[in-house]
């Protein structure tokens, strides 16, 4: 298969994944580093490709975003925003051989919080609105993690929520979605300002994560939350550990 066909059908299945729950750089970071794009570019690249897809999926969802509760949307946006940025510009400094290594424990804290969030949100027995500025101190720091890796950031969002007590899923399909896109808004431009992106395949990526996130965003108004959840779980955890068995060799 030509590397484009499959960049293009990568950003596709990623768009898709990402306005259905999150996690589409797990499909995306992996292939730009098989075709050959160094880690720290592939991960510029695909935050770049995947930009235009959170875009879609956000206007897609637009009436859900006004559902979610727990912090006012505008001080979320602005911490993300921020983070976005001081992440891409740490990215920026970090050498390829050290991205390298801290890749599969990237992956690994994405997956684990996604799949623990929940339980942990009630235990914990917290509410829905009743801690917005902690909620915002946790946004700005995943904002930086999006920006420096990306990689399930939009599933760390959504497990964070469920700690302050926020359940419904489609509500915060549509905030993560949106605030995915501030945060990648921010490092786009850093990453495209510093000459980190491979342009060819981030483009073909980002037609097929257009066309994904939007139609995704539709689909996932249709499809049972506790077995999406289950199934991206599933697909992380199976992402996660090729990683590592890559690095052990």
């Amino acid at each position: 298969m030509n590397s484009h066909v499959l960049i293009f059908l990568s950003g596709l299945a990623a768009g898709f994944m990402n306005s259905v729950a999150g996690g589409g750089s797990f499909i995306t970071l992996p292939v730009l580093i098989f075709t050959g794009i160094p880690s720290v570019s592939a991960n510029a690249s695909s935050t770049v490709a995947l930009f235009p897809g959170s875009i879609a999926g956000a206007w897609a969802y637009r009436s859900e975003c006004a559902r979610f509760s727990g912090a006012p949307l505008k001080p979320m946006l602005a911490v993300s925003l921020v983070g976005g940025l001081c992440g891409a510009l740490l990215l920026r400094i970090t050498p390829t051989a050290i991205f390298d290594r801290a890749i599969p424990w990237l992956l690994l804290v994405g997956t684990a919080a996604f799949a623990a969030g929940p339980r942990l949100g009630t235990l914990m027995g917290w509410k829905a609105g009743m801690r917005p500025v902690p909620l915002l101190a946790a946004q700005a720091v995943l904002g930086v993690y999006g920006g420096y890796f990306g990689g399930a950031v939009g599933i760390m969002m959504m497990a964070v929520w469920n700690l302050f007590g926020i359940t419904d899923i489609r509500a915060m399909n549509g905030a993560k979605t949106l605030l995915v896109g501030v945060t990648n808004a921010a490092a786009v431009l850093c990453f495209a300002a510093t000459g980190l992106v491979w342009w060819p395949q981030a483009a073909a990526m980002m037609a097929g994560a257009v066309i994904g996130g939007y139609s995704g965003a539709h689909c996932a108004r249709r499809i049972n939350p506790a077995r999406l959840r289950m199934g991206i779980t599933i697909f992380n955890v199976i992402i996660t550990a090729i990683f590592f068995m890559k690095s052990i060799r």
